[in-house]
This record gives structure tokens, C-alpha cells and sequence, in this order.
């Protein structure tokens, strides 16, 4: 009797547990100036690794970045143009479709970056060419409100065609919901401010920045799901900080610095995208040049990056990448070449594998997926 009672609470137990759906939405952001009208959507059946097209799902310019809201209800949306937007949406149809509900100016020119918070309520952006962060609060209905913060980053680098000012060039909140940290390549700073969710406020932290290698061009930032360490790949010098993090104060501290190209590759590159993976055992980056997902093993302990492969992006210039949300897949968005790629993550050493299925979308510049279903 015990032994049929045991087994009818484990049968109700594995029930319970939530089963990943066999196929993944995804979002892609374009540039708008050829074939792309503006947002994507893609069908990703995780037994083949075959991209079924969802079509346009929303007509807007220059869609370069795109974020999620936790809830996975709400899409948000960067406008990169010269009197820059973010553009919020309704996803509908079971993930499948998209509800433009309002746009908001962002302050500035060429939006480059957003997130959302982890409350939902709150979005905040960076402009590349005007160089300052922001925040807009989300309304009940998941539409943009109003303004409640607005930063204007200073400083200057090395670099005289590209870093004569600030470019703000991503923003990225803390595992903790407490620190949004700025990647800002013309004044090679991580600036990082203390965040009130309740308010949509942005104050400089305890420390306020810390400054990389003079000419490293800080592109975008990933967290360690520890909260411990957090990873800058620098576009510039195409390399990849790694840091250890310091949630109560902002501090960051450097572990080492690794290249993400091959030694002795001497032709032009710039690097793009940072992750790391939901496990937090591996490290990818972008190579756009090299046009390459550089594989990083990352140390537990110490939590410092290890190069254990280079791998081709199926395509040219991957200037964003996305990992699915249980690590099993990654696809690049290669901008030049007008694909995106599909490959498989080895869940034993993080390498990836071509899976030789793609799909066609003109300049493809960012991928979100959405979350996970039951």
C-alpha cells in the first residue's frame, strides 16, 4: 500500500512538471533600408532545427534591438534613426503575432539597445549617437509612458574617428533587478547605476564606472546567472572583459581579458554580441570580420574565460546572436549575407554544431526568443 501511494504522489510529481513545447518563437529586429519592413518572426522546431517563417509581424523602421517583458506579453523595440523611438507591442496569437500599441521618442539619436526590468514596468535604452540612457515606464496595458529618466554620459578615448564623444551602446540590469550597467564605447567606460524599479530612476552607484583598456570600444555586457561575474565584449579591440561583480556597490573588478579572434588571423573585425550560457558553464561572442562565434569554457571558481572554439557564423558580419531559452540552440543573425543560422549547443564542453538549416530575412540585426511554454 505504501509502495502504491509512493508511486501515485512521484506519478503526480513528474505531471507536474512543465514539459518545453517543441517549437520556439522568435523575434528578429532588421534594418530597414533594402527588403526588411521591419519585424520578423520564426517558427523553430527543436527535433529538425527547421526555421518555419511567420512572416512581417510588424511594419517599423529600423528595428535594430528588440527586448522581451518577463511575463513574455509585451514586445519592445528601439527605433535606431537619427530623432531615435522605442516602439512597444502586444504579442497576440499565441506568441504568433504582434499589436502595435504606441511609440515614444527616446531622447536622442541612433537608439541602439533596450531591456526591461524584471518587474515589467519599466524599459530602459541607450543611444548610440547622442550618448545618454534612459528609462520609460510601462503602463498596465504594456504601452510606453512617460520619461523618468534621462543620463547624459561624458567622456572621450584614443580612438579620433570614433570615440571624440560618449556612445552609449547598451544597458543591461543586474541579476538582482538593483544595477543597470552601461557599456559606453566612446569613452571606453561600464558606467553603473543604482536602479529603483518603483520610481524608473537611474543614480550613479556607489561605483560609478570602471574604465577598459584604452581603444577596447565596449560594445554589450552579460551577466553570470550568479550574479558574480559579468562579461564586456569590446568591439574595438575585439576582446572580452571578464569581471567580478559586486551587486551592493556596482564595483567591478577585472579577472582577465581574452581575444576573441584566432592567433595570428590579421584581417579587419569588430565584435558584436556577448551571452552567456543559462547554465553558466560557457562564454559566446560575436566576430564580425573573422565572422565567427568565438566558444568560451568559463572557470567556476574563478569565473575567467577559456577560448575552446572558433566556429564559422554560416554567414557575414553576425551582428547579434541569441541563445534559446534552455540553452539548446543558438542562431546567428548575420546582417551582410541576409540569413540567420541554426546550430546546436554541445551541453558538455558548450560547442556548437551546425544543424544546416536557415532561413532568409533581409539585414537581420536582432533575435529574442520568446519564453518557453508548457
Amino acid at each position: 500500500m505504501i509502495r502504491n501511494l509512493l508511486l501515485s504522489v512521484a506519478t503526480l510529481a513528474l505531471a507536474a512538471v512543465p514539459v518545453p513545447a517543441a517549437t520556439r518563437i522568435l523575434y528578429v529586429g532588421t534594418y530597414t533600408g533594402g527588403e526588411s519592413k521591419g519585424i520578423y518572426g520564426f517558427e523553430l522546431d527543436v527535433k529538425t532545427g527547421k526555421l518555419e517563417p511567420l512572416g512581417l509581424l510588424a511594419a517599423t523602421e529600423n528595428p535594430s534591438f528588440l527586448a522581451l517583458n518577463p511575463a513574455g506579453t509585451h514586445l519592445y523595440a528601439v527605433n535606431e534613426m537619427e530623432a531615435g523611438t522605442v516602439s512597444a507591442y502586444e504579442i497576440t496569437d499565441e506568441g504568433r503575432g504582434l499589436r502595435a500599441l504606441n511609440t515614444q521618442s527616446a531622447q536622442g539619436s541612433a537608439p541602439c539597445h533596450l531591456s526591461v526590468d524584471a518587474t515589467g514596468k519599466n524599459v530602459l535604452f541607450a543611444n548610440y549617437g547622442s550618448g545618454n540612457v534612459g528609462v520609460i515606464r510601462i503602463a498596465a496595458d504594456g504601452s510606453l509612458g512617460e520619461r523618468t529618466t534621462l543620463v547624459q554620459h561624458e567622456g572621450s578615448s584614443v580612438d579620433a574617428s570614433r570615440q571624440k564623444a560618449p556612445h552609449a551602446h547598451s544597458i543591461n540590469l543586474d541579476p538582482a533587478n538593483m544595477v543597470a550597467v552601461a557599456a559606453d564605447l566612446g569613452a571606453d567606460k561600464v558606467f553603473a547605476y543604482a536602479f529603483d524599479a518603483s520610481k524608473g530612476t537611474l543614480v550613479p552607484a556607489k561605483e560609478p564606472f570602471v574604465k577598459l583598456a584604452p581603444g577596447s570600444g565596449p560594445r554589450h555586457v552579460a551577466f553570470h546567472p550568479s550574479g558574480e561575474f559579468i562579461y564586456v565584449i569590446n568591439e574595438m579591440l575585439s576582446t572580452v572583459s571578464a569581471f567580478r561583480y559586486d551587486a551592493v556597490t556596482g564595483g567591478m573588478t577585472e579577472i582577465a581579458t581574452v581575444s576573441t579572434l584566432p592567433a595570428g588571423f590579421s584581417g579587419g573585425n569588430s565584435t558584436a554580441e556577448v551571452f552567456v550560457h543559462p547554465s553558466g558553464k560557457f562564454l559566446y561572442g560575436s566576430n564580425r570580420g573573422h565572422d565567427s562565434i568565438a566558444v568560451f569554457a568559463l572557470d567556476p571558481e574563478s569565473g575567467a574565460p577559456r577560448l575552446v572554439q572558433h566556429s564559422p557564423s554560416g554567414g557575414k558580419t553576425p551582428r547579434n546572436f541569441a541563445l534559446d531559452p534552455t540553452g539548446e540552440f543558438l542562431l546567428t543573425a548575420n546582417q551582410t549575407s541576409g540569413d540567420i543560422q541554426v546550430y546546436r549547443i554541445n551541453p558538455l564542453n558548450g560547442k556548437i554544431s551546425s544543424t544546416a538549416r536557415e532561413a532568409k530575412v533581409d539585414q537581420p540585426v536582432s533575435i529574442v526568443f520568446a519564453p518557453v511554454g508548457e
